[in-house]
């Protein structure tokens, strides 16, 4: 509506005298009037190249090998309607309700029977539910990160943490990985280097199992070393393991937690061994930081939802969840099968790691192609990846791409790679012809340490 002095970028407030003068946000533009309301830190604010791509991945006739999407196809669909059904009917009003803003009780409980499965001994009491794993990483960033504290994370690392600690200002260190995941010896020489130049360091942050995006496992023994290392240096490790179940041939490693129970917060998630829709994660922390948690997930959202809780806990309790999380290892495997075949028969100048579990591979592309500069061509030969500078904060990763092979079909991660190829091939050929010539051909080139390249 127009105010009463027609200016519809204002509006009238009468003073304490009785006039009226017109208030107006701050300085603007017409794309966006309150520009100059937001707090300094949306300005570092960008979404991510995922994200992105999704609205041009989907389509049908593209082969999507950007996302991390589970393949839901294997779910008992029937069944969950049917448990879902008897829900509602038996305990909607409890399910339809708000609850407790640290989760449903039995549903906590069940939470350490999965976590079991890698050697977490834990009580309900320390366990908060969460939308998701990425609201915990929300939460505990949240209560650690002041404006310019560090956070160390491996290189490269997952996008959708980067853009929590970008949200939060802080400054993301990068400690390189390689094909036995966080290096420690790295890491004690960039800790070593921050606490020099008194550098408050407060997390880090890591991706032990089937790392998001490189593939890699750490070391059961790194494990122990990491956590002396970060222990020494008073710095809280953030163990995010949404894969760790979903291993292709070995039994689950003990978690980090598992190892240390006062310095490490551990991040669980339900989306990729049952159904991300439910929305339904975990933290584990120390007391008393579990007791901060719930706070601040109360001042976010309340409460986590009670009907996908309870759905959550009604599966566990009445379907074969251990032979569920067997048949999504089975069913990636061969997906993984599929991924590197097709990678060793269509693109063998280039190098990529092969993964024991998890969703992703991570590939080097050959010398001067920049996987972000090709991402157009890419399209349009219909075939879509991540870029590796998505998942760095500093600007690496541009010879580097992400490809997933959890959600295509094994024939159409085959035809996804050969279509990939010739996009490669043709980049290749531009490149003999013209040379590489550009900045960031240039600086991908130069950078040391970019990621594990394994056959």
């Amino acid at each position: 509506m127009t105010p009463a002095n027609g200016d519809p970028m204002g509006w009238v407030k009468p003073t304490p005298g009785g006039a009226a003068h017109t208030v107006r946000p701050a300085t603007g533009t017409r794309l966006d009037p309150w520009i100059g309301s937001y707090a300094d830190r949306t300005h570092g604010m960008r979404a991510s190249e995922i994200r992105a791509l999704f609205a041009v991945a989907n389509r049908p006739e593209v082969v999507s090998l950007a996302g991390g999407m589970p393949n839901l196809e294997g779910l008992p669909l029937r069944t969950l309607a049917e448990l879902s059904h008897e829900l509602v009917l038996s305990r909607g009003t409890t399910a339809l309700q708000y609850g407790s803003g640290q989760g449903d009780q039995t549903l906590r409980e069940q939470i350490l029977d999965v976590m079991r499965l890698e050697g977490i001994e834990a009580h309900p009491d320390d366990v908060v539910v969460t939308t998701g794993s990425q609201q915990a990483l929300d939460l505990v960033t949240r209560l650690f990160i002041n404006p310019g504290d560090v956070i160390v994370a491996e290189a490269p690392s997952y996008v959708g943490a980067l853009g929590v600690f970008r949200a939060y200002e802080a400054d993301v260190v990068h400690v390189p990985l390689d094909e036995a995941g966080l290096i420690p010896e790295a890491l004690e020489e960039v800790l070593t280097r921050l606490d020099h130049e008194g550098r408050a360091v407060k997390l880090l942050y890591t991706v032990p199992n089937f790392h998001n995006p490189a593939g890699v496992t750490l070391s059961l023994e790194r494990r122990p070393r990491v956590l002396e290392i970060a222990r020494r240096h008073g710095v809280l490790v953030v163990e995010d393991n949404p894969y760790g179940l979903l291993g292709f041939e070995n039994e689950p490693l003990p978690a980090m937690r598992s190892m240390d129970d006062s310095g490490v917060i551990y991040l669980g998630s339900f989306s990729k061994t049952f159904a991300p829709g439910y929305r339904v994660g975990w933290a584990v922390a120390p007391h008393s930081i579990r007791e901060k948690l719930v706070l601040a997930s109360e001042s976010a959202i309340l409460c986590p939802s009670n009907a996908s809780q309870l759905a959550v806990s009604t599966y566990l309790a009445n379907h074969d969840w251990r032979g569920q999380i067997k048949a999504y290892r089975e069913m990636y495997r061969e997906r993984r099968d599929a991924m590197i075949g097709a990678l060793t028969e269509h693109m063998p100048e280039a190098s990529w790691t092969v993964p024991d579990g998890g969703f992703y591979t991570w590939v080097k592309l050959p010398h001067g192609i920049d996987a972000q500069a090709m991402l157009p061509r890419a399209i349009t030969a219909l075939v879509a990846y991540v870029s590796g500078t998505a998942f760095y904060a500093d600007g690496q990763g541009a010879n580097h791409m992400r490809l997933s092979f959890c959600y295509p079909t094994p024939d159409r991660i085959r035809e996804g790679v050969r279509r990939l190829a010739g996009v490669v091939a043709a980049e290749t050929e531009l490149l003999e012809i013209f040379g590489a010539g550009t900045d960031a051909h240039r600086e991908a080139d130069a950078v040391e340490g970019a990621g594990p390249d394994v056959h």
